[in-house]
């Protein structure tokens, strides 16, 4: 008889659970009412489409996203297993053909969107099987206080009523202690079913840098990524549409994505992008949920998100295959100031709202002491126990060079006090560089002993002083206008003189000096290009994204493991049973080829196979150097039947 581990293995090709998982499918099993929170990147999908290999009856599997059922179904199709989807992009026959087939018994996952599964028409189909599980994905829409809240998402809990015998299982990848609450409620949840994994992705090196030249500093960082997949987000559409003209007139493979662009092309643009026919994406938000590509290796942020919450999700899409992955936000206060001024066209409590997220980002952004992962991980109520995770800009930047700027925070500190402490940095630093402003002027803070006494130091100079004075605890800053008043260790310290070090910036903003540690994957880079290319002509030949064929991450271990036969290639993570019998015998002729012409012996782990190859890096994978001067020829594949 079937079990999790045995499917797990033989279907999946995984070799173990990752964390939560086995608890989450085991809790579903026991037919009790499930709500499992997991990062993206974390598993999420086994965690129903195992039990629906083992359970009896029909899984409905309620997905927000065309593109994601798509991709869910092929993969699942390549392993073997039967699944289906029902939307609008099939057309009349192909969905009543579908339909014919679920009717049938002979499907096993039904993939679905909310609004399609509140038809009468897929009512009567369902009312007819024996519906084993309803799993609700993205069920961060549920709730009210979720980043993307879905109305039709909440008529869910009819579908529960109508399905009472089905267990239901209820996935996201973000949410807060509030949104996991209100989705049990809405759900009807009434055990206290809820497994939360860690919110931390260990893989992903986290970076802050000042935005200074963004078009050359976006330049400067895709040079480490040369034909590699990425994804880099704008604020505005024009934004997207003139970076991804910028990159395209310098050689790079990019294209834009925003609502401004037709159905057609935004869909051709994503299809490129999935099936690896362009390696860069420059896009709004509008580009988010829903994006499975598992070998994303770098996200940039060219404008400063507007959450915590909404950051974490785009840094997210990159490297859910487990390698290393790079993600870089370009930061400055001009962001900040015009992600205010649309924030002051909202009212209410969504005003309020919106201010207390941006003012946790920025505090996130201009923190250049503690480690990323802290003020992420607790966003979500989770503590980062770790002095440092030494995989973030923070934890691995050289110490800095402090300079006194006594004199300089005196002065600031003191135009804060004599301006009545009611302002924000901006307003405190046009005092000091003596702005002739009209809210200066109107003031009479032109009148002030301070008004003019800072024109020796720019306007970043001044914010970067007062940025420092705040994490020094000399500062605070309260309220939706970031408003600056002393502290009383401020106060003493004024009043006292007291010397204060800290950092000057040099007028032209660089990164920081990092250190870069050379660490990560041995694997060989020949072998490897060799499988990404066969990879991609039997993807394209079947018209499905790569990945689907073999993700990056089983590719690497060919290429580190060498396997010499259909047992040692079945070692291999992901190389399940059906993709054994499909590609096997395809990637094995050329690992063969490759290795005897360069005299490459088979490399597993003496220790029955236990490790896997290193996967945390710095700045790229390091890889293995090749024995031989030229690559291998590679054999022509034996057709692929699906």
């Amino acid at each position: 008889m079937p079990t999790p581990a045995s499917i797990l293995k033989n279907t999946f090709g995984y070799d173990t659970f990752r964390p939560n998982q086995h608890e989450v499918i085991e809790n579903v099993l026991a037919r009790k009412d499930t709500l499992a929170v997991m990062p993206t990147g974390g598993g999420k999908s086994l965690c129903y489409q195992i039990p629906a290999l083992l359970f009896p009856g029909l899984t409905v599997v309620v997905s927000p996203l065309i593109a994601l059922m798509k991709d869910q179904v092929e993969q699942l199709r390549a392993a073997g297993v039967p699944a289906l989807f029902l939307n609008s992009s099939l057309s009349p026959e192909a969905y009543q053909e579908n339909m014919a087939d679920i009717a049938s018994g002979a499907v096993r996952l039904l993939y679905v969107a909310p609004e399609t599964l509140l038809t009468p028409r897929i009512f009567s189909l369902l009312d007819g099987l024996h519906v084993d599980l309803l799993t609700i994905d993205e069920a961060h829409c549920i709730s009210e206080w979720g980043h993307d809240f879905r109305p039709e998402y909440r008529q869910l809990a009819d579908v529960r009523r109508r399905y009472p015998k089905a267990v239901c299982l209820a996935l996201t990848a973000t949410a807060t202690a509030r949104v996991r609450s209100d989705i049990k409620a809405s759900l009807g949840f009434s055990g206290s079913n809820e497994f939360v994994s860690s919110f931390n992705r260990e893989n992903l090196y986290i970076e802050v840098e000042p935005k200074s030249d963004p078009l050359k500093q976006t330049l400067r960082f895709l040079e480490r990524f040369e034909e590699q997949s990425g994804i880099i987000y704008c604020f505005s559409r024009r934004q997207v549409d003139d970076l991804a003209a910028h990159l395209a007139d310098r050689g790079f493979s990019a294209r834009p994505y925003h609502a401004g662009l037709g159905d057609d092309e935004r869909r051709r643009n994503q299809e490129a992008f999935i099936r690896e026919d362009v390696q860069i994406m420059v896009a709004t938000i509008a580009f988010g949920m829903g994006i499975n590509k598992p070998n994303v290796r770098f996200v940039l942020h060219y404008d400063l998100p507007k959450s915590i919450e909404g950051y974490y999700q785009e840094i997210g899409r990159a490297g859910r295959d487990g390698l290393p992955a790079h993600c870089l936000l370009l930061y400055s206060y001009s962001d900040v100031a015009k992600l205010r001024y649309f924030i002051d066209g909202k009212e209410g409590t969504e005003r309020h709202a919106a201010i207390q997220h941006l003012d946790a980002i920025v505090k996130y952004a201009e923190d250049e002491i503690t480690c990323r992962r802290k003020p992420l991980l607790a966003y979500f109520g989770e503590t980062y126990s770790q002095p440092r995770c030494d995989n973030c800009d923070n934890c691995n930047a050289e110490p800095p060079q402090l300079a006194d700027i006594t004199i300089p925070a005196q002065k600031f500190m003191s135009c804060v006090l004599r301006t009545g402490q009611r302002y924000g940095a901006s307003y405190v630093t046009e005092v000091l560089r003596g702005s002739q402003g009209e809210r200066v002027l109107d003031n009479q803070h032109d009148k002030l002993s301070t008004y003019g006494i800072g024109v020796d130091l720019t306007a970043k100079q001044w914010q970067a002083i007062s940025r420092q004075l705040v994490q020094m605890g000399h500062l605070s800053q309260e309220g939706e206008y970031r408003v600056l008043s002393l502290t009383p260790q401020g106060m003493q310290v004024l009043t006292k003189r007291t010397r204060i070090m800290g950092q000057l910036p040099e007028v032209e903003a660089r990164p920081r000096n990092q250190k870069v540690r050379q660490a990560g994957l041995d694997y060989n880079p020949a072998l490897f290009a060799v499988l990404r290319q066969k990879r991609k002509e039997l993807a394209d030949a079947d018209h499905v994204p790569p990945y689907v064929i073999f993700s990056d991450k089983t590719l690497v271990e060919m290429a580190t493991y060498y396997p010499q036969s259909l047992p040692s290639l079945l070692k291999i993570s992901g190389v399940g049973q059906v993709k054994l019998r499909q590609y096997g015998e395809t990637f094995l002729a050329l690992i063969q080829d490759f290795c005897r012409s360069h005299n490459l012996p088979e490399n597993f782990p003496s220790a029955a196979h236990t490790e896997r190859p290193r996967e945390r890096d710095r700045g790229g994978w390091r890889k293995a150097s090749v024995r031989g001067a030229k690559s291998s020829a590679v054999k022509p594949a034996k057709p692929v039947k699906r």
